[in-house]
C-alpha cells in the first residue's frame, strides 16, 4: 500500500462526515439541487465530491465498483484504507463510481427486486461540470420543476420508468454534487 493511500481522508472525521452526509442527503431529497462537499482529498482522478461521498457512505459492508480510469491502484488502496469497502464488479456493487461512458451498460447493476427495491446500486457519475440547466426535473422533493445538466437524459428517463426499481445517481464535479433518485421524472434532451 502506498503512503498516499493513508492521506486525504477527512481531517476531522466525525464532523466532516456529518457535514458530507447532510449535503448528500439534501441533494438526494431535493433532486437537481447542487450542494458542496468538502474535506476529502482523494487520489487523482477522483473528484473531492466523489471522494467525500465514498468516505461518508461506504464501509466494510458496502461493495464498491471503480469503473474505467478510476480503477487504479492508488484509488483502490485509498478506499480500502479509509472505508474498508470491498472492491467488486458491477453486478455486486452497492456503489459504482466513474465517468458516464465507463459506467455503461447500466443493466450491469442491480436495480432491486419487487420485494426489496432498496437493494439496488447507486452510481456516482463524475461529470466535467454541474450546472442548473438542461433537462427539466419534476417529482418528489421538487417544488415545481428544476433543471440540471445530465449525461444522458434518455437513459435516465428509461431508469425512472422502472420505479420503484432502478438506479439512483449522484452526479459529481470538483467539490459539487447533485442527485437524481429513480423517482425523478425528466423532460427535455
Amino acid at each position: 500500500m502506498q503512503t498516499e493511500a493513508l492521506e486525504g481522508g477527512f481531517p476531522d472525521a466525525p464532523l466532516d462526515a456529518a457535514r458530507a452526509f447532510r449535503a448528500a442527503m439534501n441533494a438526494m431529497a431535493r433532486p437537481g439541487r447542487i450542494e458542496t462537499l468538502v474535506g476529502a482529498v482523494p487520489p487523482a482522478p477522483l473528484s473531492p465530491a466523489a471522494g467525500a461521498l465514498i468516505l461518508t457512505l461506504c464501509d466494510p459492508g458496502t461493495p464498491v465498483h471503480l469503473a474505467g480510469a478510476l480503477d487504479v491502484a492508488g484509488l483502490r488502496d485509498w478506499i480500502t484504507f479509509h472505508t474498508g469497502a470491498p472492491l467488486v464488479g458491477p453486478a455486486q456493487a452497492a456503489f459504482a463510481v466513474g465517468k458516464w461512458e465507463d459506467l455503461q451498460p447500466l443493466d450491469a447493476y442491480r436495480i432491486g427486486t419487487s420485494e426489496y427495491p432498496d437493494r439496488s446500486a447507486t452510481l456516482i457519475v463524475e461529470m466535467p461540470e454541474l450546472t442548473p440547466q438542461g433537462a427539466v426535473l419534476t417529482g418528489p422533493g421538487i417544488k415545481e420543476s428544476t433543471r440540471l445538466s445530465l449525461p444522458d437524459v434518455a437513459a435516465m428517463r428509461r431508469n425512472a420508468a422502472l420505479f420503484p426499481l432502478g438506479l439512483d445517481f449522484f452526479l459529481t464535479s470538483a467539490n459539487r454534487v447533485a442527485a437524481l433518485p429513480r423517482s425523478t421524472q425528466l423532460e427535455g434532451n
